[in-house]
C-alpha cells in the first residue's frame, strides 16, 4: 500500500485552540461577551480532550489499519489531485452527519458520544470534551465506502482534521447569528447551540459537522429561537466532574440495563441498539416522548420545526 504522509491538522491547531479558549474566557469574565465558564467543568473538558488524544495515539492505528487493509479491494485509485481532496472532504462531511445522527439514535454509539454533551455550559472548552472509546463502537466502518471508491485512508484522515477544526470554534455563545447566506450553508455557533440543547424542540437536531446543508436536506434542521434559549447538558445530567465517570457512565448504565434479570433477548438488545431513553416497559423518556409531552402542554407549538404536529398528538390545530 502506498504510504502518504499528511500533516495532522488538529495537532497543528492546538495552539489556536488554547489561545481561543483563553480569549473567550477573558471576554466572558470581563463582561465583554456572552457565555459562562465554570472552572471544574472546563478542567473536566480539558482532561477529556487529553484522554481523547491519548486514546488516539494508543488505538488509532486499529481503525486506520483496517481501512488500509480494505484499500486493496478498492474499485478505483483516485490519486491525490486537488479535486480528490475537495470531494473527499464533502463526502466525509456527509459521512460524519450520518455517524452523528446514529450516535444520537443508537444507545451503543450514544454511550461514547454522550460525554461530549455532558457539560451544562457551552464554551470553547466544551469542544474538547471528546470520547475515549470511539474505536469500540465500530463506526469507522462508515468510512469504508470512501476507501472502496478510491479515496486513500490517509486522505480521509487528513480532510477530517479540517472538519474537527471547524467544529471547535462553533462551541461558543460569544458569537450570535452570522449573515444569512453563511447560516444557510455552514454549521455555525447558532446551529450547534441547538444541537447541544435539551429543550424539547432542539433534541435530535443539527447533526452537521461543517455543512448544515445535510440537516436541511434530510429534515433534521432546527433554527435557534430567541424566545427559547438553549439549555445545555443532557436530559438527565450526571452531576460529576470526574472525567472517568463522564467517559464511562453511560456504558455502566447500558450494561446494567442489558443484563438485568428477567429480560428477553429482544429486550436486552433493545437496551443496546434502541435510542437513548428506550425501556422495555416504556417507563423512561425518549426524545420523541419529551417532544410529545411538550406539545401536549403547549398546543400552539405543534408542528413547528423540531416538534410533532397536532394530528400526531390527537390535538386540535391551534387557531
Amino acid at each position: 500500500m502506498e504510504q502518504y504522509s499528511f500533516p495532522n491538522v488538529t495537532e497543528i491547531a492546538i495552539p489556536f485552540f488554547v489561545v481561543a479558549i483563553l480569549l473567550e474566557l477573558w471576554l466572558v469574565r470581563t463582561g465583554r461577551a456572552k457565555g459562562e465558564f465554570e472552572t471544574r467543568d472546563a478542567l473536566t473538558s480539558l482532561l477529556m480532550g487529553t484522554g481523547n488524544v491519548v486514546a488516539g495515539l494508543l488505538l488509532g492505528f486499529v481503525s486506520f489499519s483496517a481501512l488500509a487493509w480494505l484499500w486493496q479491494y478498492r474499485l478505483f485509485d483516485l490519486g491525490l489531485s486537488a479535486w480528490v481532496f475537495v470531494v473527499a472532504f464533502l463526502l466525509d462531511d456527509l459521512r460524519y452527519y450520518w455517524y452523528h445522527r446514529i450516535a444520537h439514535r443508537v444507545r451503543w454509539v450514544w454511550a461514547e458520544h454522550v460525554n461530549h454533551h455532558s457539560s451544562q455550559h457551552y464554551n470553547l472548552s466544551t469542544a474538547l470534551r471528546q470520547s475515549w472509546t470511539g474505536l469500540f463502537t465500530g463506526m469507522f466502518v462508515l468510512q469504508a465506502p470512501l476507501v472502496l471508491l478510491g479515496f486513500h485512508p490517509a486522505v480521509i484522515a487528513f480532510v477530517f482534521g479540517f472538519n474537527l477544526v471547524w467544529q471547535f470554534w462553533i462551541h461558543t455563545e460569544t458569537i450570535g447569528k452570522l449573515p444569512r447566506w453563511f447560516e444557510a450553508v455552514f454549521n455555525t455557533p447558532s446551529h450547534h447551540r441547538v444541537h447541544h440543547a435539551t429543550n424539547p424542540r432542539y433534541l435530535d437536531a443539527n447533526y452537521a459537522g461543517t455543512l448544515i446543508i445535510w440537516d436541511r436536506m434530510f429534515g433534521t434542521f432546527v433554527e435557534e429561537l430567541e424566545e427559547d434559549r438553549p439549555r445545555y447538558g443532557i436530559v438527565k445530567n450526571i452531576g460529576t466532574f470526574n472525567p472517568v465517570k463522564v467517559a464511562f457512565h453511560e456504558y455502566v448504565g447500558l450494561f446494567k440495563d442489558a443484563f438485568a434479570p428477567g429480560l428477553t433477548l429482544r429486550q436486552r438488545l433493545g437496551y443496546v441498539f434502541m435510542p437513548p431513553g428506550w425501556s422495555h416497559d416504556g417507563s423512561r423518556e425518549t426524545s420523541e416522548s419529551l417532544k410529545a409531552d411538550y406539545v401536549r402542554r403547549n398546543p400552539s407549538e405543534a408542528g413547528k420545526p423540531g416538534l410533532p404536529g397536532a394530528a400526531e398528538q390527537g390535538l386540535k390545530p391551534a387557531e
